[in-house]
């Protein structure tokens, strides 16, 4: 049987994890090999050929009328590891409906496609590497992992330094959310501790009253206490 390797700190998912299958067929045979990076890969646009909008972190304004579902608020802080904000990271999420559909081609989950839904969004941290955005909660959705599995709510982020080389990519969870205890990746993380630095915490100071909810999440990018990250750290 092949021994894949695994991922030396118990902070980040392994490779391999049986139990969430895809694991299994694109997890790494053998040490991964580090290719030298040209000058063009180091220092290449983050931004592309599209400025950011003044709505970009409002994802219930992406069209005329508003999404369905429940008006949240996700805002936070990126860190270093001692506890420094880290400024003008480019921040994007992308996430399933209030009905837990995404918006593509891709996605036959039966349930309703929010025609006032994009499901993405992106924000400048500020210069303390404060961010936030307005949203709708997402839904749980079935997927094909197992009998009967279905996903928690979650909400997927992507963050960008100076370059594209620099991209970390990580979930969101909530607060008591039933389904995490049976979700193979959030599960594929060794340890309990980090694998709660996944779950946001429900902020009654970022709520706007009669408007949304507020939940905070941090991202730690490095140390004892770094946010997991898919593909993290070896």
């Amino acid at each position: 049987m092949t021994e894949y390797p695994r991922t030396k700190s118990r902070s980040q998912p392994d490779y391999l994890y049986q139990s969430y299958k895809s694991t299994i067929e694109r997890a790494p045979s053998q040490p991964l090999i580090r290719i030298p990076h040209t000058l063009s890969e180091l220092t290449g646009p983050v931004y592309g050929n599209h400025p950011l909008g003044g709505t970009d972190n409002d994802l219930t304004r992406h069209y005329p009328e508003p999404p369905q579902g429940e008006r949240i608020i996700v805002a936070g802080r990126i860190l270093d590891e001692d506890g420094r904000g880290v400024p003008h990271a480019l921040v994007e999420i992308w996430q399933a409906n209030a009905a837990g559909r995404y918006r593509h081609t891709r996605d036959n989950h039966p349930a309703p496609l929010d025609p006032n839904f994009l499901g993405a969004g992106r924000t400048i941290a500020d210069e303390a590497g404060n961010y936030r955005f307005l949203t709708v909660k997402p839904g749980a959705y079935p997927w094909g992992n197992h009998h009967n599995a279905w996903r928690p709510a979650h909400i997927h982020f992507s963050l960008f330094g100076p370059a594209f080389l620099t991209r970390l990519v990580t979930q969101m969870y909530f607060p008591k959310d039933p389904l995490i205890p049976f979700d193979p990746i959030l599960q594929s993380i060794p340890d309990e501790a980090a694998r709660e630095r996944l779950v946001s915490a429900f902020d009654l100071s970022l709520t706007e009253a009669a408007w949304a909810l507020g939940y905070r999440f941090d991202i730690v990018l490095r140390g004892r206490r770094s946010t997991p990250f898919e593909g993290g750290p070896a």
